[in-house]
């Protein structure tokens, strides 16, 4: 039986497991990590209790397998970033996690001297800003890099400094080329970042290094973003095959294919294009979407209104009823993603009469998150004019069966529910399986693909009623805070 370790470090916890070759989860053992924020807007993340975490929940699973495993697969948060010193291998300084805020002047300020579209959830300004705020770094020989690089260094004991294409790509850490080839010398010298302190960047499938750290010396075999890894994990690996994540946020994601686009910025209908994964040299390309509050909707009514007492208490709640009565839910907790990107945007509850009852608020917040995915799909076929038939999905959501079905209603396709809520292990074991010979192509996973549950959309001539009146409640939503609304990344 092929063995495969997948480290897979999320933004509040991590997660070891075992995979076997016919990508089912043998061992599992979590481990908290969860960012701190000691300013509104500043998320910081302590890189040596995580790669501590790393090495405990690695061990537990290969001790409860009681053998060696046969390769290792990381997947990660992307962007995340932190720097450390490469003759002590210790940090200097805390991880800014993806969602930290504190450099939204310098992308301003990028984007009006260089016109370059710089995002402060990208990894440059990050950088810049701890060699700018870290004390006595002069003369230290420095690595800069992403979760993955930190992981692999941790389970390499320092011997490789690398990442992946779909880690360091200029959509995700703002300092590559368009097409992956080099790092970008014109933003590295403006941001002062010397690019020898940068990671190698290497295939996302293919050997790397011995984990030395780990019992055996199992050989690091794939390196790929979190949502890059859950694509490839529900087996949607050919042009117009799509995914959505629903977890605390929602990630769409759409495989175009091998050709490049000839820039990553946004494009009209608010997707941006990314690379999936490298294999042999050669990038995959896609395209991804932002739904900034999925899940988080769910946590509001159970730990903020006191609605429901567990989030999977909404499925029940919203049961006791047949439809929301008119009311009408825009899950704008922190501002609109794809397709209209308006950070000034927020949560808006609307239709409320008198009659209005716990359930219908319930399946007003299921609906609304429903409805978002819907314009993810809808931004995704405008931006790449492929037809998207059926869509998967993964994450916590996924399994509340009320939320599904309106899921599948409001995009009017069939939804198949991957057999797991975390197809980000499965993506990144199959990867690391391939690079050893478990598999021969990237391809070989569609004939693995096993839906738990497939769902049929159910509204028939509703559904462009419904989406109808939906586009009204997203303007009502709009420009609620203008100052906000104004940023534009």
């Amino acid at each position: 039986m092929t063995a495969i370790l997948v480290i897979d470090v999320g933004t509040t916890g991590l997660r070891a497991a075992i995979v076997d070759e016919h990508l089912t989860i043998r061992h599992l053992a979590y481990r908290e990590c969860a960012p701190s924020s000691p300013v509104a807007g500043l998320v910081e993340f302590d890189a040596t209790a995580m790669a501590a975490s790393v090495l405990d929940a690695a061990n537990t699973v290969i001790s409860a397998s009681g053998r060696p495993v046969d390769a290792v697969g990381i997947t990660n948060q992307r962007a995340s970033t932190l720097i450390w010193d490469r003759t002590t291998g210790e940090p200097v300084a805390p991880g800014l996690g993806w969602q930290d805020l504190r450099t939204v002047g310098e992308c301003m300020a990028a984007k009006a001297e260089h016109g370059w579209a710089l995002a402060p959830n990208q990894s440059v300004t990050k950088i810049a800003w701890l060699l700018a705020n870290t004390p006595d770094l002069e003369g230290r020989e420095l690595c800069f890099g992403t979760v993955d690089s930190w992981v692999v260094w941790t389970l390499s004991q320092g011997a490789v400094h690398v990442s992946d294409q779909s880690n360091a790509s200029t959509t995700i850490t703002g300092l590559r080329h368009v097409d992956g080839a080099s790092w970008n010398a014109e933003i590295c010298d403006a941001f002062s970042i010397p690019t020898s302190s940068l990671p190698q960047v290497v295939d996302s499938v293919g050997v790397l290094a011995a984990a030395t750290a780990l019992p055996g010396n199992p050989p690091i075999a794939s390196l790929i973003g979190d949502q890059q890894a859950s694509l490839v994990g529900q087996s949607c690996v050919t042009p117009g095959q799509t995914k959505i994540t629903f977890g605390t946020g929602g990630m769409l994601d759409v495989c175009t294919g091998a050709d490049a686009p000839a820039s990553v910025n946004r494009r009209q209908a608010g997707t941006y294009p990314l690379p999936l994964w490298s294999h042999n040299n050669e990038l995959t390309w896609g395209v991804e979407g932002i739904m900034l509050s999925a899940g988080s909707n769910v946590e509001w009514l159970r730990d903020d209104l006191g609605l429901i007492e567990t989030s999977a208490e909404s499925h029940d709640v919203a049961s006791q009823c047949n439809d929301t009565e008119g009311v009408v839910y825009v899950p704008a907790l922190l501002g609109l993603g794809t397709p209209h990107w308006d950070y000034g945007a927020r949560g808006t509850l609307l239709g409320i009469t008198r009659g209005t009852e716990r359930s219908h608020v319930v399946r007003a917040v299921l609906e609304g998150v429903a409805h978002r995915g819907a314009d993810l799909v809808d931004a995704a076929i405008a931006d790449t004019g492929l037809a998207i038939d059926t869509i998967r999905i993964d994450g916590g959501m996924s399994t509340n069966p009320t939320f599904a079905q309106a899921f599948a209603d409001a995009t009017n396709r069939p939804v198949e529910i991957a057999p797991v809520a975390e197809s980000t292990t499965i993506g990144a074991a199959f990867m690391a399986g391939l690079a050893i010979g478990t598999w021969e192509a990237v391809s070989d996973i569609e004939g693995l693909w096993s839906p738990s549950v497939t769902l049929e959309p159910r509204q028939g001539d509703q559904q462009a009623a419904n989406r109808a009146r939906w586009a009204d409640a997203i303007e009502r939503s709009a420009g609620w805070l203008p100052e906000l609304s104004a940023l534009d990344f």
